[in-house]
């Protein structure tokens, strides 16, 4: 084949777009996929739905898998924190009786001269447990099921406990709380406990 030689089977050069016809769009059935509700009704305890309700309630705008995603993310925020003893980051994060006790065990891990030098490895699942509105205050209870490299080390940097070669399963259960209808729309972790 010579370059620059016609033969009859060219392929013909698309037009410049100003030069097209205007492209008509048709309107297509919207598909409405069940699957997002699905899968948020397997992350709420059914015990939880009525609270739930009450804070769609008062709070319209309020969406379960936005809540979930954020919970998500501010259980990795606020553990990496804790364990850099990072207070000024954590007062934003949790409410003032969460952040007393979070300080005196920075405090008492950097008496000893204890350094964390933990990992969040994944989280596996957050379900929705319990939910409750009492008065304006709202409160929402998410079960993590997490996977954690822990090791403390001491000032040297020595291995005083822990492995990161191997993540430990925990299963926590903490507490978001919000004033509802507040000009802040964020969630402040209220509890803490172990399940």
């Amino acid at each position: 084949m010579v370059l620059g030689k016609r033969t009859g089977h060219e392929q013909v050069l698309p037009k410049p777009a100003e030069e097209r016809a205007p492209v008509t769009s048709l309107p297509r059935p919207i598909e409405v996929s069940q699957e997002p509700r699905e899968i948020a009704n397997r992350n709420i305890d059914p015990r939880a739905e009525a609270g739930l309700r009450s804070i769609v309630s008062a709070e319209s705008t309020f969406d379960v898998g936005q809540f979930l995603e954020g919970a998500q993310s501010a259980y990795r925020m606020i553990l990496e924190a804790y364990w850099k003893g990072d207070e000024e980051s954590l007062a934003w994060l949790v409410n003032d009786d969460v952040r007393g006790a979070f300080a005196e065990a920075i405090a008492e891990r950097a008496a000893a001269g204890h350094v964390l030098d933990n990992r969040l490895v994944s989280i596996e699942r957050a379900v929705i447990s319990d939910a409750s509105v009492d008065g304006k205050q709202a409160r929402i209870t998410v079960r993590f099921d997490a996977d954690i490299a822990a090791v403390t080390r001491d000032a040297d940097g020595n291995l005083v406990a822990g492995s990161m070669s191997d993540a430990v399963e925990t299963h926590d259960v903490w507490t978001f709380a919000r004033t509802l209808k507040s000009s802040d729309p964020n969630w402040k972790l209220a509890d803490t406990d172990e399940a």
